[in-house]
């Protein structure tokens, strides 16, 4: 199966990384998501929405936690995206692994579990270039963040 994977060095601590992928607020300043519901106790749930009108939802992605180390990991497991206009696309796995190195921390980020064909194709596609950009938000947002140790 394909897999979209990400490696960027950033200006912050792992912790501060991982809570960029966890913490509410910080997801709606960085990432843009509308409403969140996150329990980051191993089987607890992971969920994103973003593009809320009165219709409903533009688009969710969503899954089970199963590791959460505040100061390096999140994996998010049976991961699914859901679109009203596509099909649902899961499960696949998104892992978010923040090591610290010299005076950077690495930020590995990796989505996999992508199946061919249909729908499958189209979100490979935009997700491919889509992570890249999103870490580099994160990065600019992260490294533009007052320093509060």
């Amino acid at each position: 199966m394909r897999k979209v994977e990400v490696i960027t060095n950033i200006r912050s601590k792992p912790s501060k990384i991982i809570s960029a992928f966890t913490d509410p607020d910080m997801l709606r300043e960085w990432w843009n998501v509308e409403r969140t519901l996150i329990d980051t106790r191993p089987g607890g749930l992971y969920a994103l929405a973003w593009n809320i009108s009165p219709k409903g939802f533009g688009f969710v992605s969503t899954g089970i936690i199963k590791t959460y180390h505040p100061d390096s990991t999140l994996i998010v497991d049976n991961f699914l995206y859901l679109n009203p206009e596509k099909s649902f696309l899961g499960p696949m796995t998104l892992a978010i692994k923040a090591q610290p190195t010299a005076s950077l921390t690495e930020l590995y980020l990796c989505q996999d579990g992508y199946q061919d064909g249909g729908d499958w194709d189209w979100y490979y596609e935009a997700v491919k270039e889509a992570w890249p950009a999103t870490v580099q938000t994160l990065k600019d947002y992260l490294e533009a963040k007052p320093k509060i140790e």
